[in-house]
């Protein structure tokens, strides 16, 4: 049997990194048993649904590296793969339904049907409608609704028994007969709902394995009493649990960023990402951190998908794309740094022309940085001049290291080739020849050309503001 899997967001907002955990763990599951993992978009929340929120999911799953074998833009045997294009196939199964009797015309308000809740909830009894309670509400208002030619709403009979779910993550789950009444599966828009269509749609496409939030367990005795009604198989379901904020509470936006879209803003890379949210409830086999996507293609399965909630760190996300950045090679780390410093360090034009020397003051900064979005700030070193701090001038002259800047301004001065190898040769003469302990010379000449105490590797540092700007920052200092 071939494994399918399949990711199926609604295109009404911009997708949220639980969403991309599960689009990962889907993913990942195909990828590791030789299968086919499919997208499909659910956009019959008309009022929501937004063709910019779909082109924008489609780039950032493309940006992840989560490339899907079927879906909207993709061939397949088994489209379309954009539900608005299904209404026929989902009008078709809801009238087989109604026609075998195992589902039913309603004639009533959504304001109808609310009372009715209330009426219910009053005499302390679960929600749960049925076919007598709603055919009741519709012999109060057929002839209105075929004189104005207005649709019904199609009910679903909920067979009355016990079900059991065998649950990949979460074990066996038990629905009692009373979990849930009669419910919508066509609305009289003519729109299916999620339960109906989500069921018709992963039989159809041949999904073996629906692998999702734990906030759709409770749909799923819904739409198993769907498969069963239709005679179809019914696919493996995998429930992964909810990802929790530090304080323990579902993460939200409260929490800091939260959609794709923001962590591309702020210069993550995409490897960083998907390493981190892998984690999120799945363990490497030999409790590893740092992994590629395709290590995990190879070794993941849901034998090590925890039961328990996930905790959202973004410290430690932040690390980790610290950690990728320095790892990443220089190219790609010119390519991916642009967006970040053009227009704000220099226009196009220069950073083309520049390549060399922008390549190399990344890098130079590359230990610093957490996100690439840091990077114009922490150019800045390279362009502006510090501000003289008479404190230290104080301090370098009682202990003797003015004659020994002095000397290495005569020995910069003195270079033929201005390169790395040069420079600390020189600087390790104006040491030795003034006679002072390397710590007294050094850390104030990084504040004097810096004006910070840490940053990159100082001749580096020297190297690329050149000759003339390092000669011109000492000068200034010297003269207090």
């Amino acid at each position: 049997m071939e494994i399918r899997t399949r990711f199926a967001p609604s295109p009404t907002g911009y997708l949220h990194v639980g969403g991309v955990r599960t689009a990962l763990f889907s993913f990942l599951y195909a990828r590791r048993h030789g299968g086919k993992f499919i997208l499909r978009i659910e956009d019959t929340d008309l009022e929501r649904s937004e063709r910019i929120f779909e082109d924008q999911l489609l780039d950032d799953l493309k940006w992840l590296g989560l490339n899907w074998d079927e879906g909207p833009d993709t061939d397949g045997s088994y489209g379309p793969y954009r539900q608005s294009d299904r209404l026929e196939v989902y009008r078709k199964f809801a009238n087989k339904l109604v026609e075998e009797g195992k589902a039913y015309e309603v004639y009533a308000e959504p304001d109808d049907i609310g009372k009715l809740r209330e009426e219910i909830l009053a005499k302390s009894q679960a929600p749960h409608y049925t076919r007598e309670m709603l055919e009741k509400l519709s012999t109060e208002k057929i002839d209105e609704y075929k004189m104005s030619g207005k649709k019904p709403a199609i009910y679903f009979s909920m067979p009355r028994k016990d079900w059991i779910l065998n649950d990949l993550v979460k074990g066996d789950v038990n629905f009692t007969e009373d979990s849930t009444g009669d419910f919508a599966i066509m609305r009289s828009s003519g729109l299916p709902t999620y339960n109906f269509a989500v069921v018709v749609d992963d039989a159809l496409m041949k999904i073996t394995h629906v692998i999702r939030g734990d906030d759709h367990l409770s749909n799923t005795v819904k739409q198993m009493a769907l498969y069963e009604s239709f005679g179809f198989p019914l696919p493996a379901f995998a429930h992964l649990s909810t990802i929790l904020g530090p304080d323990r509470t579902r993460l939200s936006k409260r929490h800091g960023s939260t959609s794709v879209g923001e962590y591309r803003k702020r210069g993550f890379l995409p490897e960083a990402l998907v390493n981190y949210l892998a984690l999120l409830g799945w363990s490497h086999p030999e409790q590893k951190e740092m992994m590629s996507i395709e290590e995990m293609e190879k070794l993941f399965d849901l034998d090590r998908v925890s039961k328990n909630p996930a905790v959202y760190d973004e410290k430690k996300l932040t690390w980790m794309n610290g950690r990728y950045i320095r790892e990443v090679s220089d190219e790609r780390l010119y390519e991916t740094s642009k967006p970040f410093i053009v227009p704000k360090m220099f226009s196009e034009e220069e950073y083309v022309s520049n390549k060399k020397w922008i390549i190399q003051s990344i890098k130079s900064l590359k230990t610093e940085l957490e996100e690439l979005s840091q990077l114009s700030e922490k150019m800045e070193i390279f362009f502006v001049k510090p501000e003289v701090d008479h404190d230290l001038f104080v301090t370098v002259e009682k202990s003797g290291v003015i004659q020994a800047y002095k000397i290495l301004i005569d020995l910069y001065e003195s270079i033929d080739d201005w390169n790395v190898e040069k420079i600390t040769e020189v600087t390790k003469k104006a040491v030795k020849d003034s006679k002072i302990k390397a710590s007294d010379f050094y850390h104030p000449l990084r504040k004097i050309l810096t004006g910070k105490e840490s940053g990159p590797d100082l001749v580096e540092f020297i190297f690329l503001i050149g000759r003339e700007n390092t000669i011109a920052r000492l000068r200034k200092f010297l003269e207090g």
